[in-house]
């Protein structure tokens, strides 16, 4: 009998050690190796992908660019992200925490494209009777076909019989392959079953979805090349037990790159949000100090955002907690508004929140972080119809940011009547009903906000 061996795989390159050892040698990558146990060597098999059609060598002129016709998911939302629809021959991959929603969403987007073409959805997780239970209770009555198997070559004989136009695999990390000796879900074999998957898909023309498994630091399971094989990458963002569920595109070779739809869970489904901004904005009566709302860009979608802070006398050490924003920003805005707004809050306790469970990144959160503390500190209430945007530089400037006027045209199609942003950004022309504030330093921000409350 064979003796069993051992190697150590790096989940971020999937390069193979004979030793377990703290850096990957290959990617210089820390704490990334894990031991996969080798089964005995067989001979492979003929690849179930040789009788696909030959590949061949083309002239880029000889190639005719044409816009295809995408396919619509049936969810706007979820085409929105896509960059449109599906791609003939793409591969996306989605991911995210258990139980936010990833096999329902996909459900219903199958079922949606199973009135007009054939579909095939393949679980290694659940029996085809617990997916048909959910397909009752989400309200599908259409003829998904069905697959419940993790071997990989069975799922590609049987898929070229088919000839399915979307295949779904549930979960990519439950497939087997007979070209791996490793373990199910170890490094290689993911990186093995996604290739071949792949190719295929290519080959065919066939439009694949990959639901994948997340660590517990967020991101997806497996070796790092997995997500450079895909054409498109979608994350689920949201607490699993909250409402709301935002999707992200983190990569995609046919649209825009950090386009979100957002979803909210219901007890048939996950229904679309036709109006975004609505949900990230407080509903309360009676304005408090301490919050106030932003215009943000995501992708191509202007968003009204409100952020909340609180400040308060500091027992002990100061802290300064964010959520959803870049901790190490708000250090550096409490220093800028210190040295150029004569705001001390080193005996404070500071506290950031993003309404609605969205994370940002981009800079134009500045000035509004800013004047919410300061709303907080001073006990002075911003009114609900102003809203701004602007970076804030460590000089004290302030900034202009890009897409300043589309931004502009979603704070006047909420109701917003005061706007303070940078007079970089100051439009050309007026904008009816809303009263445009130019500052080109922060304490001009901040003289404003303290004469007008």
């Amino acid at each position: 009998m064979a003796k069993t061996k051992v190697e150590f795989v790096c989940r971020e390159c999937g390069s193979s050690h004979h030793q377990w050892v703290g850096q990957c040698l290959d990617c210089k990558s820390w704490n990334t190796l894990e031991e996969v146990v080798l089964l005995q060597t067989v001979p492979l098999k003929p690849t179930i992908l040789q009788d696909l059609p030959a590949s061949k060598v083309q002239n880029l002129s000889d190639i005719k660019s044409e816009n295809r016709i995408r396919l619509s998911t049936g969810l706007s939302e979820l085409d929105r992200t896509l960059g449109g629809g599906l791609v003939d021959g793409s591969v996306v991959l989605i991911g995210g925490d258990p139980g936010i929603g990833k096999s329902t969403l996909i459900l219903q987007a199958v079922a949606k494209i199973n009135q007009k073409h054939t579909t095939l959805y393949v679980s290694g997780e659940e029996s085809v009777d617990q997916i048909s239970d959910r397909a009752l209770r989400l309200g599908i009555k259409e003829d998904i076909l069905l697959l419940s198997e993790t071997h990989l070559e069975k799922i590609i004989t049987l898929a070229k019989a088919v000839q399915p136009k979307v295949i779904v695999i549930d979960s990519i990390q439950t497939m087997v392959t007979d070209g791996s000796t490793s373990v199910p879900g170890s490094v290689t074999q993911v990186r093995d079953c996604a290739a071949q998957l792949t190719q295929f898909a290519k080959q065919t023309n066939t439009i694949l979805l990959m639901i994948g498994h997340v660590t517990k630091d967020g991101a997806l399971a497996g070796p790092r090349i997995l997500e450079h094989m895909v054409d498109t990458v979608l994350y689920f963002e949201g607490d699993a037990g909250g409402r709301y569920r935002i999707i992200r595109a983190v990569k995609n070779r046919f649209g825009a790159v950090n386009e979100i739809s957002i979803f909210v869970m219901s007890g048939v489904g996950l229904q679309q949000v036709e109006n975004p901004s609505a949900i990230f904005l407080s509903n309360s009566a009676k304005p408090s100090p301490g919050s106030m709302v932003m215009v943000t860009r995501e992708a191509t979608r202007p968003l009204m955002i409100e952020i909340q802070a609180l400040v308060d006398i500091a027992s002990g050490n100061p802290k300064r907690v964010c959520v959803g924003l870049e901790q190490n920003r708000l250090v550096l805005q409490l220093a800028v508004l210190h040295k150029h707004g004569g705001i001390a809050t080193h005996d404070q306790d500071v506290f950031v929140n993003v309404v609605g469970g969205i994370k940002m990144n981009e800079t134009a959160s500045d000035l509004v972080v800013m004047l919410a503390i300061m709303s907080s500190l001073r006990d002075k209430v911003i009114p609900k119809d102003w809203v701004a945007f602007g970076e804030v530089g460590l000089t004290g400037e302030v900034r202009p940011v890009y897409n300043g006027i589309e931004r502009l045209s979603e704070a006047q199609k909420h109701g917003f009547k005061v706007a303070i942003i940078p007079r970089g950004n100051t439009p050309k022309k007026v904008l009816k009903g809303l009263k445009i504030v130019s500052v080109e330093y922060l304490h001009q921000a901040l003289q404003f906000m303290i004469e007008n409350t």
